[in-house]
């Protein structure tokens, strides 16, 4: 038996590498070298005075924390945040499969859930993009949290577990302030029949929502997410949640959820309503957006989880009917979403990182000040890119939008890729 479930844990690694594996080839994108930057801040010990002073990098410090120690031992090596974002996705795949045995309506499909969560392209920006990895962050804490939390209510109401769920939970709410979210997710694998004797159990965990929820609060003038749109309580929720919904099942979702509705029985139905209460209660606190009507694809990582497991109960049942078809459905499965992460979302990022890494490059040939004439991005990227990336001061580059240069020898830079 042991020996099975390494080979199945294997497999699942397996297929992460399958999918995400040319990602590692990647450089670091625009938004990594400032979130970098903060965490030569905040990450050492010494910076915690001022994590909890500026108020807003507080609820993702495990980014920070986990961006210094790769900084020390890396430096600006892409391939090293990559190959922490993908390890950190298997681990969050292993999770899901634990989580999906443990709880009786996933049970059977546990499997192919974890599998299908592996290979999925719907959530590849929290993969293939360092700066997302704060939702790798909070699923793999809230996951292992929930995990203890099934534990503790399987084994009698086991205090030990209980604890291990609340710690980690705690980990999870400073990881994204969305973390939150757990909450109904803890219930949502509890028995309705076990509400009653776990509530004292997760007291606790709502305790330290609400006192993370209330600094998140009181803080909100010093974080630019109240002023970016990425939350504000007049955002169209319900458009966004509802779009958001939609285009996350297409197109496997929708394809499981017709076969779970037309060729099997009641009691495989009613399984899978939990996953698509899961994908919508993991939606809800992105969909407080301003600038469009869709949750941007790093921040469904959590509510893919939901659509795995629908996936993965209509796979069980597949394979149940027909070996053979299951098998070559899961084969397209995973070259649909493979194929696609290795061609057009490559090509994508690569796109992406291109006016950067230009710049990066110039900053290498050149050792007189370079005059920036157009740069696709903050100011700020290009400063920290060059200076984290070459080790050159940020005032190597001068800004000027004049139609001439600055006196003296300068080398011009203009590049107006969007």
């Amino acid at each position: 038996m042991p020996d099975r479930r390494a080979a199945k844990l294997l497999c699942l690694a397996l297929l992460c590498l399958v999918a995400y594996g040319r990602s590692l080839t990647l450089p670091l994108f625009q938004d990594d070298y400032p979130m970098i930057a903060d965490a030569q801040r905040y990450g050492p010990a010494s910076g915690f005075a001022a994590l909890v002073r500026d108020g807003w990098p507080l609820p993702r410090a495990t980014i920070y924390w986990l961006s210094y120690v790769l900084w020390m031992l890396f430096g600006p090596r892409p391939v090293a945040y990559h190959m922490t974002s993908l390890a950190i996705h298997i681990a969050n795949t292993f999770l899901l499969w634990w989580i999906c045995r443990s709880w009786a309506p996933m049970r059977s499909a546990a499997l192919y859930a974890a599998a299908f969560f592996a290979v999925h392209e719907g959530h590849q920006e929290a993969v293939m993009w360092f700066s997302a990895a704060g939702e790798l962050l909070m699923f793999m804490f809230g996951a292992a949290a929930l995990f203890c939390w099934r534990n503790a209510v399987s084994a009698k109401h086991s205090d030990v577990w209980a604890m291990g769920s609340f710690l980690l939970y705690c980990v999870a709410l400073f990881s994204k302030e969305s973390a939150f979210v757990f909450l109904p997710l803890f219930l949502l694998v509890t028995p309705v029949s076990e509400w009653r004797f776990t509530s004292r159990l997760l007291l606790p965990h709502f305790a330290a929502a609400l006192a993370v929820a209330v600094f998140i609060v009181s803080t909100r003038g010093q974080s630019f997410r109240f002023s970016d749109g990425s939350f504000s309580l007049h955002a169209p929720f319900w458009i966004t949640w509802t779009n958001s919904y939609v285009r996350l099942l297409w197109i496997w979702g929708w394809i499981a959820g017709v076969w779970l509705i037309f060729r099997t029985g009641p009691s495989l139905r009613r399984h899978a309503v939990p996953a698509l209460v899961w994908v919508g209660i993991a939606l809800i606190p992105y969909s407080f957006l301003t600038y469009m009507h869709r949750i941007p694809s790093r921040q469904v990582y959590l509510a893919s989880a939901g659509l795995a497991m629908l996936v993965g109960l209509a796979m069980a049942h597949l394979l149940n009917l027909n070996r053979r078809i299951a098998m070559a459905v899961g084969a397209v499965i995973v070259l649909h979403n493979a194929g696609y992460l290795w061609t057009r979302k490559h090509e994508q990022f690569l796109e992406r990182a291109a006016p950067t890494e230009a710049l990066i490059s110039l900053a290498r040939k050149t050792e007189g000040p370079i005059w920036v004439r157009c740069f696709p991005g903050p100011r700020i990227v290009a400063e920290q890119a060059v200076r984290l990336a070459t080790g050159r001061s940020p005032e190597t580059l001068l800004w000027n939008d004049a139609s001439h240069p600055p006196l003296g020898p300068v080398t011009t830079f203009c590049n107006e890729r969007r």
